[in-house]
């Protein structure tokens, strides 16, 4: 059996970036979310940070030749902001019995509810043992719980045997089935859904917006500082805070910028709105929108449509449009099952959860039959 020796760090900086992206490079589902780039970002930038909530604490297993042998991205919170796998009910619960639901440990991207590797690791020796040591860590310390969000199946597998209860969820995906042009994916569609997206990008040309693509690489400081403020302007009109910073952005267009696309509209020579998406050679992710001002259809144009564009001229196989949206069907994104793991310390509301996730579970099952029954593509003859 192999040594491993335990590190724990609360900066990606006492890593080292090529230690670290050269594991994560070396998993099964890598993303460009996992990347020290855009983790340090997160960091530097103060977007997730102890000051916002998020206290990094990240394990690492070294093996006996000082090699990065595993590693897990985990954070202690003090709230459940910024997450997508909802617990809210679980914190009000356990406030309602006069017990600590915070501080919790969640292992995730902040502010990314994308799937991908968590539990990151040489070989399946490494990974049993970053799990033990997991495993070992909750137990020593006062937390309340630890989440694991939205991590491949075969982990969520492998979490599940190590006691942690699983919880699946819905996201909307869209293939590339070799479409040589959007014209030629819009065939695919039923006729109503295909007249619908033509008359959604019709409204936002009739109405004289034009769309600018700019690639990461070409993206200047003026660009970035217009995609901030309509990002921030959009989340004022929600009435929310924003969980990003210019700062943020401007981190990830400069150590990042093979992997970025960003989408600007404008009108009457002047921006209106602008969506970012992260991307690698094989899937585009739907990230950030905001808009300045407001025009019919353009939020569907910049964050939809224009990416998928993108995919089919740049050969990316999948775009994910991120967290729920049933509304992405009508538009030829199909449903697909994510996963999550997690493990209560208190041993009567670890029951109640395991019993709440088994009927919901049915439910999430139902639903994908129903949506599934409900496919937006032409059926073919025969």
């Amino acid at each position: 059996m192999t040594d491993y020796r335990t590190h724990i760090v609360s900066s990606l900086s006492e890593v080292g970036q090529a230690p670290w992206d050269a594991l994560v490079q070396a998993q099964a589902a890598p993303t460009p979310f996992l990347s020290y780039a855009f983790l340090h970002a997160l960091h530097a930038s103060g977007s997730a940070a102890p000051e916002s909530g998020w206290q990094p604490q990240f394990l690492l297993l070294y093996d006996a030749a000082d090699v990065l042998a595993a590693a897990l991205p985990l954070y202690v919170k003090g709230h459940s902001y910024g997450e997508y796998v909802f617990d809210w009910a679980w914190a009000d619960a356990y406030a309602r019995n006069g017990l600590d639901y915070y501080p919790k440990l969640l292992s995730a991207i902040p502010f990314t509810p994308v799937a991908g590797s968590r539990l990151l690791a040489v070989d399946a020796a490494a990974r049993a043992a970053l799990i033990d040591v997991l495993t070992a860590t909750q137990s020593a310390t006062e937390v309340s719980s630890t989440h694991i969000l939205f991590p491949p199946e075969d982990e969520a597998q492998a979490l599940r045997e190590a006691g942690f209860l699983l919880r699946s969820g819905v996201q909307f995906h869209w293939l590339n089935r070799g479409y040589a042009s959007f014209d030629e994916f819009l065939a695919t569609l039923e006729p109503k859904k295909r007249k619908n997206i033509r008359a959604e990008r019709r409204k936002v040309v009739d109405a004289g917006v034009t769309m600018r693509r700019v690639r990461g690489a070409d993206a200047t400081r003026e660009d970035w500082v217009l995609f901030n403020r309509c990002y921030r302007n959009t989340y004022k009109d929600h009435h929310s805070t924003p969980y990003l910073n210019l700062d943020f952005f401007l981190r990830i267009g400069a150590t990042m910028p093979d992997n970025i696309l960003l989408v600007i509209a404008e009108l009457e020579g002047r921006a209106v709105a602008a969506s970012l998406v992260i991307h690698d050679a094989d899937t585009l992710y739907g990230r950030y929108w905001g808009a300045l001002e407001h025009v019919p259809c353009l939020h569907f144009e910049a964050a939809y449509y224009q990416p998928l564009e993108f995919c089919i001229e740049q050969g990316i196989a999948t775009f994910e449009g991120g967290a729920q949206g049933e509304h992405k069907m009508a538009r030829g994104f199909l449903p697909t099952k994510t996963w999550s793991a997690h493990w209560l310390a208190h041993p009567s509301f670890a029951n109640a959860v395991e019993n709440f996730l088994q009927r919901e579970a049915g439910g999430i099952d139902d639903y994908l039959d129903e949506l599934n029954e409900r496919s937006p593509f032409r059926q073919r003859a025969g």
